[in-house]
């Protein structure tokens, strides 16, 4: 047994860029491209935990979903069932180049993918004020008609030129099911693939029975809840910048490698990081390390091997 356990939640870019197509291809290179760069925390002597996210993919699921309705009259499939699909399919794909890589480099390991469900409580704020865009762009019209049949609720899209989306509520996750098993699986020297896109969002209801809710969950909210679970003792969010910058993009931009929570929080309070972008990470890492997480690391997968890179927060300043 290593004993280290490192959860590793790889961001959108890990698996698909912006400017693509999206093809299996392109998609499997990125993955291995990415996944080569753990073998670093493996021949280091740590067990791993490999979260990801699912924007793109599930996305393209929900408008598989529209288009059959509109087209097959096929009735559509509700999003959580989308969401698990994407689990799935997502997650084999890590595993089967994931093996692939370990055998390149003689490396005896299990790797399972565990398609899961998280709990959210079912009064969360979110609920009120959905926010997260999922699914293809409607027409004013089309938004309309579907908020009448379906009680969708639709936001005119960043571009506004583009159209109307859905949205949908993004709940705070309170736990992830299987977790014992998880961790098992884990300490004993398998790589374990879970948490997908966030997890299934799920709540108890009144008579304590399992039921599923249309929401998304952030992926590295929910690695951070994941990684306390377990007991981890490193936190890493892979993205697409190797470092966190204060101010990024601004004349005032700065490097920041050494972080301390207290800072990082004050940070974070001020509207120092992007709010769609790297705030929700900060926000993960902060969680992780309140709950008694030694270090979290943001940074690059390519920068992952070089100690030089990469922004760490830790509860005391250089630790």
């Amino acid at each position: 047994m290593a004993t280290k356990l490192a959860v590793v939640a790889l961001g959108g870019n890990a698996l698909l860029r912006d400017n693509e197509r999206g093809t299996i291809e392109e998609q499997e290179k990125h993955t291995a491209e990415t996944l080569e760069n753990l073998i670093f925390l493996i021949k280091a002597g740590y067990d791993l935990i490999v979260t990801h996210g699912n924007g793109p993919q599930v996305g393209n699921i929900l408008m598989r979903n529209d288009a059959g309705e509109q087209i097959y009259g096929i009735y559509p499939m509700p999003l959580d069932i989308c969401v698990a699909d994407s689990q799935g399919g997502i997650g084999y794909m890590i595993e089967r180049i994931f093996r692939n890589i370990l055998i390149r480099h003689g490396i005896k390991r299990n790797v399972i993918t565990v398609v899961g469900m998280v709990e959210v409580e079912a009064e969360d704020p979110a609920f009120r004020k959905p926010t997260k865009r999922i699914g293809m762009y409607y027409s004013e019209d089309q938004a309309m008609q579907l908020t009448k049949e379906k009680g969708w609720v639709f936001k005119l899209s960043k571009h506004s030129d583009k159209g109307w989306r859905r949205v949908v509520p993004s709940p705070v996750p309170k736990a992830i099911f299987n977790l014992e098993l998880i961790q098992k699986l884990a300490r004993e020297g398998n790589i374990v693939i879970t948490c997908g896109g966030g997890g299934i969002p799920v709540y108890y209801d009144q008579n304590n029975e399992i039921r599923t809710i249309d929401a998304v969950i952030d992926k590295d909210l929910a690695s951070a809840v994941l990684a306390h679970g377990v007991g981890a003792n490193e936190f890493y969010i892979l993205t697409d910048v190797p470092f966190i910058f204060k101010d990024f993009g601004l004349p005032t931009q700065e490097k920041l490698e050494f972080l301390d929570y207290r800072d990082t929080l004050k940070y974070l309070e001020a509207g120092t990081f992007g709010e769609g972008s790297m705030a929700p990470k900060i926000a993960a890492a902060l969680a992780f390390i309140e709950n008694g997480g030694e270090k979290s690391i943001i940074t690059e997968a390519s920068k992952l091997e070089d100690k030089s890179y990469g922004s760490k927060i830790t509860m005391e300043y250089g630790m």
